[in-house]
């Protein structure tokens, strides 16, 4: 069942268009201070639990495959998410984390098998 779910992933993200809506280098809308350290968007056409787009983070491999995903508990919004990696370095991720553990928010990194 595990392999189903990564390739369950990889399905929705070779049926969905990638939008790049905050790229590499972006500020942060609301933490100026914070810049993306890779292209950050979301699947056009899907849904999450915050009723936009699945979330999105596109490293610099180039070939459009899931390598993992990662879990985030916002406390200051009081939710969590699944964002889906693609073709990211582990140097990718390990900003990535950076990133994200920080202020109000956590998250935590599953590598696919």
């Amino acid at each position: 069942m595990n392999a189903e779910f990564w390739d369950y992933l990889q399905r929705l993200v070779d049926s969905n268009q990638i939008v790049i809506d905050r790229p590499k280098g972006s500020r942060h809308p609301r933490f100026q201070d914070k810049t993306y350290p890779v292209d950050y968007g979301y699947l056009d056409g899907t849904t999450s639990i915050d009723s936009s787009g699945v979330d999105i983070w596109v490293g610099s491999m180039g070939n459009k495959k899931v390598v993992g995903i990662l879990g985030t508990v916002d406390l200051l919004k009081k939710d969590t998410e699944l964002k889906i990696l693609i073709d990211c370095t582990e140097d990718e991720i390990r900003r990535i984390n950076n990133f994200v553990d920080s202020d109000q928010m956590r998250g935590i990194y599953l590598k696919k098998p």
